[in-house]
């Protein structure tokens, strides 16, 4: 399994730098302006709407039912009930597409009202939304594709696709003298890189001889199964979405530049949720699956263990790095062309404030596989929409009565991450699905001191270091956080080695042969 998190955590890593790169152009060509906040909109759209009906509830319920499907009747099952979701999905993204193609100006009314009070806004958010909100439905095909292959245990594809997207996107800047706006280049490439994608993947699925056609739906006892688990996660993953919305929502009447500051704080937040959390449960999901269909609970609770081990592992240090260097952070990667060091100041600010909610973020879909591997979508459901109450609640209190503007919208996403988290493992501890033995509990202990001493190391050095490059007039925030990284890096593995010994990272890195067993090698 730990080989497999590091073939998807690889290759989500190359995604996310390359999505660096394209964050650079991004700042570079667009900076945090009217014409920046107009796109992100744009992107940001049909972005919820799959993580609802895509990745987010779909994967959490087509995944376990493919598995479980393939385990216990073969391929030919399994082939019947894949072609006839994809027929299903097809037809609903389709039509929901449709629609909003349709009603775009009512679309951005209702999620930007905001941009209402400035026509120029409003004009090209919506004309925007147009190129970009066919990708939902390109985004669809993907989704249903990499469900099937991660079920086989393939997971490259998948992983690799979000790298066309970066690509796509930083050669559409690179021409943006051709288009009208700057924006308009970038979201033409949204547009070509979905169906690069889809090709990608549909044609791994193809290569593999699981690709999903067209076939009449039957309402037979699987999809039946599936749709009833379905419901719950596309709520749950509806109710995370709401949050995001009300982000936008708040934020459209802030001063120009606040959601540029949340957009680029969010992306750096969400390298290592994507490159850890993600990567880690993208991989757990379907083993901890095929082990429970199996009869194996033991082994499914003990790959959930050294999952959420890893996880704490590799993602401490960003925890580290984004509270105590944030503003740094910004001015070395994103402070040219027309990004100023007012737009790195805002947008180090929030990523502070996103950072006090990233334990939660890249642990919750470790915790949350331990449902969904059982096909219990419902109670991620309830701990979900309880969280996100109290966030937006807390959203609207935040920019009501406080001076906090978009960091304030960061501080309660951050909160209701750790609510959500809390709630779901309060869950699976009653259900008896999570165990804190005293390996794990051992772990996150030592993995907490290492991660003090961490912090207490960048907190003490980044003044001496900010001094050693204080008279150079280039490169000078690049070269004082290159110095703290590999300061940081050493301090951070000398204190993981002398805590946990060499024995422990053997032990972790050991990896056990996946149950299911397609007619397919692992990538």
């Amino acid at each position: 399994m730990i080989g497999r998190i590091f073939t998807v955590g690889g290759l989500t890593l190359v995604s996310r730098a390359t999505g660096f790169f394209r964050d650079v152009m991004l700042a570079a060509v667009l900076g945090a302006g009217p014409v920046a906040d107009a796109f992100f909109v744009a992107l940001r759209l049909p972005n919820h709407f799959r993580a609802i009906f895509a990745e987010g509830a779909f994967n959490a319920a087509f995944v376990p039912a493919y598995a479980r499907i393939r385990q216990q009747g073969g391929a030919d099952p399994a082939r019947l009930f894949a072609d006839r979701v994809f027929t299903i999905l097809f037809g609903f993204v389709g039509f929901l597409v449709i629609l909003a193609l349709l009603f775009t100006p009512a679309v951005i009314s209702l999620l930007a009202p905001g941009f209402s009070e400035d026509p120029g806004r409003f004009a090209l958010a919506t004309e925007l939304t147009r190129i970009t909100f066919p990708y939902l439905l390109l985004m669809s095909l993907v989704t249903l594709y990499g469900g099937i292959l991660n079920a086989l245990a393939r997971f490259a594809a998948a992983a690799a696709a979000p790298i066309l997207l970066n690509v796509s996107m930083m050669a559409a800047l690179a021409v943006a003298v051709f288009f009208p706006t700057p924006g308009h280049a970038a979201a033409w490439g949204v547009l070509v890189a979905g169906v690069l994608e889809a090709l990608l993947v549909g044609g791994d699925t193809w290569r593999n001889g699981v690709m999903a056609a067209f076939r009449w739906p039957k309402w037979d006892e699987d999809v039946k199964r599936f749709f009833h688990a379905l419901g719950p996660a596309t709520i749950g993953s509806a109710g995370t979405q709401i949050a995001l919305f009300a982000d936008t929502i708040i934020a459209s009447f802030l001063a120009a530049g606040a959601i540029s500051a949340l957009y680029y704080a969010d992306r750096l937040n969400q390298l290592p949720i994507g490159v850890i959390g993600i990567a880690v449960g993208t991989v757990l999901l379907p083993e901890m699956a095929s082990r429970i269909a199996a009869g194996d609970e033991a082994g499914a609770r003990g790959a959930q263990s050294r999952a959420i081990e890893l996880t704490l592992l590799l993602s401490i240090p960003c925890l580290v790095a984004f509270l105590i260097v944030p503003d740094l952070i910004m001015r070395a990667l994103f402070m040219r062309g027309k990004f100023t060091a007012a737009d790195a100041t805002a947008a180090g600010q929030t990523l502070a404030a996103y950072a006090l909610g990233l334990l939660p973020f890249v642990l919750i879909r470790s915790v949350t596989a331990t449902f969904l591997a059982r096909g219990d979508t419902a109670t991620p459901m309830k701990a979900s929409l309880t969280a996100v109450g109290v966030n937006v609640a807390i959203k609207a209190l935040l920019y009501y009565f406080t001076a906090l503007a978009q960091v304030g919208l960061a501080l309660a996403t951050s909160i209701g991450a750790w609510l959500n988290l809390a709630l779901v493992v309060y869950f699976a501890v009653r259900q008896g699905h999570l165990a804190f033995d005293s390996v794990l509990r051992n772990a996150v202990a030592r993995l907490a001191a290492a991660g003090l001493v961490l912090a207490a190391a960048l907190w003490l050095l980044q003044a001496p270091v900010g001094r050693l490059f204080a008279g150079w007039t280039a490169w000078r925030d690049e070269s004082t956080l290159g110095t703290l990284v590999v300061i940081g890096g050493v301090v951070y593995a000398a204190m993981t080695v002398a805590l946990f010994g060499k024995r422990w990272l053997a032990a972790l890195r050991r990896r056990k042969r996946p149950l299911a067993a397609p007619p397919l090698q692992p990538d």
